[in-house]
């Protein structure tokens, strides 16, 4: 299933929070993307209608099954194609915010090549 990139975006973050906090809540991910209060609650009821999130009654958010996918998926494509570009010469400022643009773009395949490369690069 598609979803909008912003919701990718979304997913990923809680993701990458979740590894560093012991829960996450509205006000983290508001505070990681500089989005205001309301717009990461509104942002968050729309994944948690769609079935991508689970917010418990303290306001801690998790990543369902789905969700987690779609987060994983996201957060592999942004750290490869990072490296990948800063191995190529581009500074660490510049490959991150150009893969945050690519991961949401790029097709399976093209990223499965990508990675295929990657792979037999780092293996001579």
């Amino acid at each position: 299933m598609k979803i909008q990139e912003s919701a990718e975006n979304y997913l990923e973050t809680i993701l990458i929070l979740g590894q560093e906090k012991p829960y996450v809540r509205s006000i983290d991910i508001a505070n990681e993307l500089g989005f205001s209060k309301p717009s990461v609650s509104v942002a968050m009821k729309n994944l948690r209608t769609n079935g991508y999130i689970l917010v418990d009654e303290n306001g801690h958010i998790t990543l369902t099954e789905s969700g987690h996918k779609i987060a994983e998926t996201i957060y592999e494509r942004h750290t490869a194609l990072s490296d990948w570009l800063m191995k190529l010469g581009v500074d660490k400022e510049t490959a991150t915010e150009d893969a945050c643009r690519i991961e949401h773009v790029i097709s399976a395949k093209s990223f499965a090549a990508i990675k295929a490369h990657i792979k037999s690069e780092t293996e001579k």
